[in-house]
């Protein structure tokens, strides 16, 4: 059935249905007049008008209601929109109080009367058509329609109040692959062949399943609808009646269901899809086991595969359209570092033809690719904003070389992998991961910072608080959603202190071994399978998991810095604006501190001077080392202070931004 605004000419059928109802009753009234709905009247004979209202035949045909049935509902729908009716009905049942339909007045009334018309297993109260007021008895309970169904019946489109707490409308895409759009027609065909099935499409984008969905429902003329399956009731009861009031709808609006599932889908979650009777498409990273399943339902699986690199380009064309040209190689750049869908990629080119004409075409067109992408990120990890470079890290040659080879791996991938053919041999490994290890405050989250910047990529940092869970699963789906997220956004994951959550595997004593160990036997398994750059710090290189570490394409030390890095760093450590006087970098390089601590040195003794009104001396930086020597709770160990003296005119002048001589360490 179809629910759509009626015409004039279509509601005239109703009203010329229960006009024929009406003058009916009251020809059975007036052949009988001193009695009202007696049991033993004559019903009123069954001359149906040969044009009925077609959206009430549509539903007694959806609910398979017998005629009995379906003149109850006409009359309990007459009762609400015809006034004429109403009184009809009223003087039939003589009542002063006003009109009313009971049970007893309509086996009386109607013709082919039958006691199971008012049963709770029958489709009237079975599907929540109509429902039952007051009354002594059940023939003397007055009846009711639903408001929904009434709204049906007006042509009115909606949803019961409950399902649309739970529930939302998912609009058929714009735009999307080819590929994509004939696994929608593989769905819609399904869908018509055998309707009985419960779809299943696997794929690791949840937003393109849905417009896969929705596509192959737009084509057959349906709607689609998501159920959030964390707002499920507890109680299998309410669950029950949320399923049915769901058949219910989804048959008066020509509704399919879409249930995405997570990737350890529990029992009242899948287990919705086998109460609900009409058409069901499940959405999931992975197959569902049958264990999980476990229905009378079968479950089809299709595999919904990400747009190929020919795909992208072709719909980055069109998208661009006769701007496509000036892009040149930029596109091929694009496609293969960020995993677009059709959608986004048109999002993407609408953002680039508000921004004008870029002097940069190949420079914005990347940038717009990182804004789209970040919203499938934002929501699980923190992103870093920095804009450290090379200039900011201090490093020996041979490690400094290590984190540009990182760089340039990650910069000619799809060169290597994909044009010089390396990729044939399986997606696995095609990642990079990096394993930044040594001291605290030695540079490894700078060093992640600059890499991202250098490859102008968002890099994300995982928070493991919001990662790791005590619930058996959560862990490894929280980790999915991220790995799944961050290879469509192109986006570097940081995985700072990873030693919590990639530490060796122990000893199976009791359950919580035995979860720790799968949770890190999944990272294993994901790590290797991720197409993007990972970057792993610790402090405790030997904590990590060996297996890990046969994974880890690059493994860089951070030292603790000798003396002349340690110069080098405090020469680094104050802006060029920064008032100094006096600096003497190989002195402060005896003082044995890494670069992370120098920083915070640098920091307090520029904010010691400023209260002075001074420029930045030697006693102001030793004051703060002494101070961070305390927070660590370490003895001091560096240069003396030397004797406190009063600031020269030109030290002044440099403290308040006048005009000096002086010259910086």
């Amino acid at each position: 059935m179809s629910v759509r605004p009626i015409s004039l000419s279509e509601y005239s059928l109703l009203a010329r249905e229960l006009a024929i109802l009406a003058r009916q009753l009251d020809a059975q009234l007036a052949a009988e007049p001193d009695s009202h709905a007696s049991a033993g009247s004559e019903p009123v004979a069954d001359n149906q008008p040969q044009q009925c209202y077609p959206i009430l035949g549509d539903i007694a045909v959806a609910f398979g209601l017998s005629s009995f049935e379906r003149s109850i509902l006409l009359a309990a729908a007459g009762l609400e929109l015809d006034s004429e009716f109403a009184r009809a009905l009223s003087r039939a049942f003589g009542d002063d109080q006003g009109p009313a339909l009971t049970f007893g007045l309509a086996l009386a009334r109607f013709a082919d009367p039958h006691w199971s018309a008012l049963a709770p297993s029958g489709p009237l109260r079975y599907w929540r058509l109509i429902r039952l007021g007051d009354g002594h008895g059940l023939v003397d309970r007055t009846i009711h329609i639903d408001e929904q169904v009434l709204h049906v019946i007006a042509g009115v489109a909606g949803w019961h109040p409950v399902l649309e707490r739970v529930t939302r409308e998912i609009d058929p895409p714009e735009h999307l692959a080819p590929s994509h759009r004939h696994v929608a027609e593989t769905l819609a065909q399904l869908w018509s062949g055998s309707p009985g099935s419960v779809a299943m499409l696997c794929g690791r984008d949840a937003r393109t399943r849905r417009d896969i969905a929705a596509a192959a429902c737009a084509s057959l003329g349906l709607r689609l609808s998501a159920m959030d399956l964390d707002a499920l009731p507890a109680r299998a009861d309410e669950r029950d009646e949320l399923a049915r009031l769901w058949d219910r709808d989804a048959t008066l609006n020509r509704a399919v269901m879409f249930l995405d599932v997570p990737n350890t889908p529990n029992r009242e979650s899948i287990g919705l899809s086998d109460r609900l009777t009409g058409l069901v498409v499940v959405g999931c990273d992975s197959p569902i086991r049958a264990s999980h399943h476990g229905g009378h339902r079968p479950l089809v699986r299709i595999d919904v595969d990400p747009p190929t690199s020919q795909e992208q380009t072709e719909l980055w064309r069109r998208a661009l359209g006769a701007d496509a040209d000036r892009y040149g190689d930029a596109i091929a750049r694009v496609v293969g570092h960020f995993r677009l869908g059709a959608n986004d990629i048109h999002s993407a080119s609408a953002a680039l033809a508000a921004s004008g004409n870029p002097t940069d075409p190949a420079s914005a067109l990347w940038q717009s690719c990182r804004t789209q992408s970040r919203p499938r990120l934002d929501g699980l990890a923190e992103r870093i904003t920095s804009p450290a470079t090379w200039r900011d890290l201090v490093l020996p040659r041979a490690n400094l070389t290590a984190l540009r080879a990182i760089v340039a791996q990650v910069r000619q991938r799809d060169r290597v992998y994909q044009q010089w053919g390396y990729d044939r041999s399986g997606p696995r490994g095609l990642g990079v991961t990096a394993l930044f290890f040594g001291p605290s405050g030695t540079g490894k989250t700078l060093a992640a910072e600059i890499v991202a910047n250098e490859l102008e990529l968002d890099l994300y940092r995982i928070d493991l608080s919001g990662v790791v869970s005590k619930y058996i699963g959560e862990t490894e789906k929280n980790l999915q959603q991220i790995f799944d997220a961050a290879e469509s956004a192109g986006a570097v994951l940081l995985f700072d202190e990873a030693d919590a959550l990639f530490g060796k595997r122990s000893e199976v004593k009791d359950a919580r071994d035995r979860h720790a160990n799968i949770e890190v036997s999944y990272l294993l398994q994901r790590m290797e399978s991720y197409c993007g750059l990972a970057i792993l710090t610790t402090n405790m290189r030997a904590a990590i998991d060996d297996a890990f570490l046969r994974r880890i394409r690059f493994a860089v030390e951070f030292p603790f810095p000798d003396a002349t890095q340690r110069a080098e760093i405090w020469r680094r450590s104050f802006p060029d604006t920064t008032p100094t006087e006096g600096l003497e970098p190989e002195q402060l390089a005896e003082i044995q501190l890494c670069g992370g601590n120098i920083r915070n040195v640098s920091l307090n003794a520029a904010f010691l001077a400023a209260d002075a009104g001074q420029p930045v001396t030697m006693d102001h930086v030793l004051d703060a080392a002494r101070a961070e020597f305390i927070k660590l709770e370490r003895p001091y160990s560096g240069p003396a202070r030397k004797s406190a003296k009063k600031p020269s005119t030109t030290a002044l002048n440099r403290a308040t931004g006048q005009p000096s001589n002086g010259v910086r360490a």
